[in-house]
């Protein structure tokens, strides 16, 4: 007769006979202490080691450089990796060498509350014909206004051809001295003497982002990306004229035809040269004429046309409101 016929039988459960039939536990046996090994050091040798890595010779020397040494001098403690396994059991495995400790890039913090007083630029690569052929195209920004107010195409990165460039456009903007900050990265062009010089001579004040660090420079990096994404932008130049036909065509569109999001959707071009208030008053009245023929159709309310903000920044300080 099975389990389960005989619990039936009997008229018990047949989980009640597993509880009473099952067998007691082992007993549990108590651990064995971990032998020793026979090439184990000994606590004297163990101390010997860290009293050598602690030293006051060898205290900012790596394990690998104090073997080394004590090797040439005809002294034998241990290997590296015994002397790495003494530290980590001290709870001392972490950077021993001394090291110059370098202050943290100062995040810039910059504000414009009208054209031509910060100006953004950045320099970004088209491909070639051919593979790893490329064109720089260098591209100056007024980050108010987003008007693009200089640009270059040449076959290479070049600081004298930037110095070139921010030369022409702060003379063709009319810049005063001591009003205009110029902020890029820390590119070898960027950071080149001959162009750090210039701006000095200009009465300029320079800025650069902190290194891997792409929201410092977000106005710049925004335009590129309208640039190529544009319908028409192809995935290779046939040669550097029709790079520069394609561009001359491109910053034409961007600065006077290209409704800009970010400046109230009027033209980079209409906020650069002071025309802002006059075109959102005229978009005011034409909605206030639409609002008076059909209120019904505007469940808000009467309808404003957006403005350009009065100040932007680059990194706006966290107290700022």
């Amino acid at each position: 007769m099975g389990v389960t016929a005989a619990c039936r039988a009997v008229g018990r459960p047949r989980a009640t006979y597993y509880v009473q039939h099952r067998k007691s536990p082992r007993p549990q046996r108590p651990k064995r202490p971990p032998r020793p090994q026979p090439s184990a050091l000994s606590a004297a040798e163990r101390q010997a080691i860290l009293d050598a890595l602690h030293s006051e010779r060898f205290q900012d020397q790596s394990p690998y450089a104090v073997y080394a040494t004590l090797l040439d001098e005809g002294v034998y403690l241990g290997s590296i990796r015994t002397f790495y396994r003494i530290l980590h059991q001290a709870g001392e495995v972490r950077e021993r060498r001394a090291q110059a400790t370098h202050p943290a890039r100062v995040k810039p913090e910059l504000m414009a509350d009208g054209p031509r007083q910060v100006w953004s630029w950045d320099i970004t690569k088209l491909n070639g014909p051919e593979k790893w052929t490329y064109y720089y195209l260098y591209v100056l920004i007024d980050i108010y206004s987003r008007y693009v107010v200089g640009w270059l195409l040449a076959t290479k990165e070049s600081s004298e051809l930037a110095k070139q460039l921010l030369a022409d456009s702060v003379q063709r903007e009319g810049v005063e001295p001591g009003s205009l900050t110029i902020h890029a990265d820390n590119g070898s062009s960027m950071a080149s003497k001959p162009v750090a010089f210039l701006l000095a001579d200009l009465g300029v004040t320079k800025s650069h982002s902190r290194p891997h660090t792409s929201n410092d420079n977000p106005y710049s990096e925004a335009q590129f990306k309208t640039l190529k994404y544009r319908p028409e932008f192809p995935d290779r130049f046939a040669s550097i004229e029709q790079t520069r036909a394609f561009c001359r065509q491109f910053f034409h569109w961007y600065n006077d035809e290209h409704r800009h999001s970010g400046i109230g959707l009027l033209t980079p071009a209409m906020v650069h040269h002071g025309m802002a208030d006059q075109v959102t008053t005229r978009r005011a009245d034409v909605l206030a004429n639409a609002y008076a023929l059909h209120p019904e159709r505007f469940k808000r309310g009467r309808p404003r046309p957006r403005t350009v903000n009065q100040s932007v920044w680059i990194n706006r300080p966290d107290d700022t409101p």
